[in-house]
């Protein structure tokens, strides 16, 4: 079998964007991590990373508030990659007054930023999804949909084109518009939700597959059972895709009243779930502890990224935030082996350099402050200032 491909960031470049009016570093290692103060813009640098794949950025923000404060209101990241033994320029960012996101490969204008999932794959964990199992189902949805994208690079637009088709449906409805209209609409729902909902079903199958082909007790990171739950997937079950759209089609001709008097769709895969379970203990992810479920999620996005590289034949850049702290040291030396094994390259925060002690030696540690990032680790030695 043909080794995934892995690319590797070498060099980022920063300008005007969030704190840094323009910040440059070099990059030699599979392993990073980033220290330093809270405050000192560690995350930024992960975010801004994040850009350059397609999305919205692991802050998913308003283009307009990345801009540095007290700039000119544009802001960009450049980066070199080598993939395939090729070194390739990326680059995106945002100009003050003009909408949009731009992207760029090899200085050639793109049009849109699904052109980058053709040279970087990039998953993350932020501290912000620790509540993923107990809040809302539209953030395990969103969490779903970037899990898909990493495998299916067209699911993005699909997402995308399917919520803006609920929104039409939704205003006409409001503003009374024609049955003939509303059908037309309503095949257009019906074919994008379909596609929508089978992509994320088949995202989960895979996971399921790739979870349960490691062994349920010992090990470091409690396994998740996955399932994804809902009306639209209840009632569709065992029908071909074309049932499933006329299915939803007539749901949705038959619900106008209904929508119309609620102000929004009440059927669809747009409120399906991801339902997860502690798989030892058979027990809801939310009903475990604190400790337990970001152990799970940690498990949940090892396990999507050997996933990733399986799938697409390409390792994901990994952006995990504030990892480290809420482990245990031994707990820590595992995560670090399990990422090292998976052979992409992987950047981390926190604000301990201590917290990186286990790193592989050809690891590299960043002390951030002071708006730039010093070197101060690397092949398990420490650099004199």
């Amino acid at each position: 079998m043909t080794a995934p491909r892995s690319a590797r960031l070498t060099r980022l470049t920063l300008t005007g964007f969030r704190n840094y009016a323009i910040m440059g570093i070099g990059l030699s290692a599979g392993m990073v991590a980033f220290v330093g103060a809270n405050g000192a813009g560690k995350t930024n640098i992960l975010e801004a990373i994040s850009f350059l794949t397609a999305g919205r950025g692991l802050r998913r923000a308003a283009l307009t508030d990345i801009a540095r404060v007290g700039g000119d209101g544009t802001w960009s990241v450049s980066a070199k990659i080598h993939l395939d033994d090729i070194e390739t320029s990326l680059g995106t960012g945002a100009t003050a007054g003009v909408p949009g996101r731009k992207v760029r490969i090899d200085g050639e204008d793109m049009r849109s930023s699904e052109s980058l999932l053709d040279y970087m794959r990039v998953l993350w964990l932020v501290p912000s999804m620790d509540g993923l199992f107990t809040g809302p189902g539209s953030d395990r949805r969103r969490f779903l949909d970037r899990l898909t994208l990493a495998i299916d690079p067209a699911h993005g637009r699909r997402v995308s084109d399917f919520e803006n088709a609920l929104r039409q449906r939704n205003k006409l409805l409001d503003q009374g518009g024609s049955d003939a209209y509303l059908s037309a609409l309503e095949l257009q729902v019906a074919s994008l939700g379909t596609a929508v909902s089978f992509a994320r079903q088949e995202t989960v199958g895979l996971l399921k597959q790739m979870i349960d082909g490691r062994p349920i007790e010992n090990t470091t990171f409690p396994q998740a059972m996955l399932s994804l739950e809902g009306t639209f997937e209840a009632e569709t079950i065992g029908m071909s895709a074309s049932d499933q759209e006329d299915h939803y089609r007539r749901l949705l001709e038959q619900g106008r009243h209904r929508d119309r008097a609620a102000g929004r769709t009440l059927t669809g895969p747009h409120l399906s779930d991801l339902k997860v379970r502690h798989a030892a203990k058979d027990m809801p992810a939310a009903q475990s502890s604190t400790g337990e479920q970001k152990a799970l999620l940690i498990g949940l996005v090892l396990a999507h990224a050997e996933l990733t590289a399986k799938v697409s034949g390409m390792t994901p850049v990994l952006l995990l935030d504030e990892v480290a702290a809420h482990l245990d040291p031994d707990r820590r030396a595992a995560l670090f082996e399990r990422l090292d094994a998976l052979g992409g390259q992987v950047f981390m925060t926190g604000t301990d350099a201590s917290l990186f002690d286990a790193l592989p030696v050809h690891s590299e540690v960043f002390e951030v402050g002071n708006n730039e990032a010093r070197l101060i680790q690397v092949a398990g030695a420490h650099k004199s200032a």
